[in-house]
């Protein structure tokens, strides 16, 4: 008698494991899309060393080789980089959140910006480098002080005749990410660098283009990947589209990854690129955050001050297990909450 075959109605991806995991003695610098200020965030949530996007968010390769580059260099901003546009002034390589209402405010955010990414980068232990799209906007003549095809990292919603938009093809995003791996491995020999493919859907592009783009990446950083040491490739692109493959895990603009996709895709990363003890920290942490974030319904009774006593207690206990780590506000709300 035959037995009936179990049905499977999705494919569960089993993520190789990263050669040297992530522990909480390590610095990490993130850089690219707005998927990598989501890991970003999870990751200063459970206390490690971080230092995100130092020119804003970004989504071209072109545009994040040239940040990476600008900050081993160390560059400094004038004046004269910048140009105003309704009545704030703006940076074609910075994240509208770097503009200023005076040219002197957004010099000092950018130079602020990069002269720490700049110390961080030098003794960072991992760079996390999201790609989100292959399509870059260049700009046009007719663009506030741009040279012609240079390309922008923001719009900065200019009008639309400053910019021509065209495809990388894979070969293109190599040279680019190549020259920048060059110049971060003569910077920091040892750091160790992790690609993602953002699995945020660029639909302004387009269905077909925006994959397009996304092959160009993966075929892209697939080949750098292979080449050089010390590179890992983390899918988390590949667990949105062909794990999770379903839209109820999207927002409701059918484009960006929802709370569920993103912590499944969080808690692939942890197992894939952390070890035993860093993930058993981590819960250690994770129950601390709920602890601090707790709202009583009657601060005064008994009970919650005995929460409180007992928080603090092994909150102090993880800070002399672990002097790297600081609890300092956690252990403050403790103390004088009771």
């Amino acid at each position: 008698m035959l037995l009936p075959l179990r049905m499977k109605f999705r494919f569960e991806l089993d993520v190789k494991k990263i050669a040297t995991p992530i522990q909480h003695q390590h610095q990490l610098m993130l850089i690219g899309s707005c998927f990598t200020e989501n890991i970003g965030e999870k990751l200063r949530k459970h206390k490690f060393s971080i230092l995100e996007n130092p020119n804003g968010i970004l989504f071209n390769p072109v545009s994040v080789a040239e940040a990476l580059i600008n900050v081993i260099d160390n560059k400094q901003y004038t004046t004269a980089d910048l140009f105003c546009y309704n009545e704030t002034w703006h940076s074609w390589q910075h994240h509208s959140r770097f503009s200023g209402i005076t040219p002197e405010d957004a010099i000092q955010k950018i130079n602020s910006s990069t002269t720490d990414a700049h110390h961080f980068l030098k003794k960072a232990n991992f760079l996390l480098i999201t790609l989100g799209s292959a399509w870059v906007y260049t700009l046009t003549d007719k663009a506030i002080n741009a040279t012609k095809g240079t390309v922008a990292a923001n719009n900065h919603k200019a009008p639309a005749d400053w910019f021509e938009r065209r495809l990388m093809d894979s070969s293109q995003v190599v040279a680019v990410l190549g020259k920048m791996l060059d110049r971060l491995g003569a910077f920091n020999p040892a750091i160790q660098v992790i690609f993602t493919i953002s699995p945020v859907r660029h639909l302004r592009e387009g269905l077909i283009d925006n994959n397009r783009s996304k092959a160009a990446l993966i075929t892209a950083v697939h080949y750098v990947v292979e080449k050089l040491s010390k590179l890992y490739y983390f899918p988390a692109y590949e667990l949105v589209i062909d794990d999770l493959r379903d839209y109820r895990f999207y927002a409701e603009d059918l484009a960006h990854p929802n709370y569920a996709a993103t912590q499944y895709v969080w808690e692939k990363f942890t197992g894939a690129c952390m070890n035993e003890e860093t993930n058993a920290l981590m819960k250690q942490i994770a129950e601390i955050n709920l602890a601090y974030q707790h709202t009583p319904f009657n601060p005064a009774t008994q009970q919650h001050q005995k929460f409180l006593q007992t928080y603090f207690e092994k909150t102090r206990q993880l800070q002399l297990e672990h002097p790297y780590l600081s609890f300092e506000q956690e252990l403050k709300y403790f103390a004088s909450e009771g």
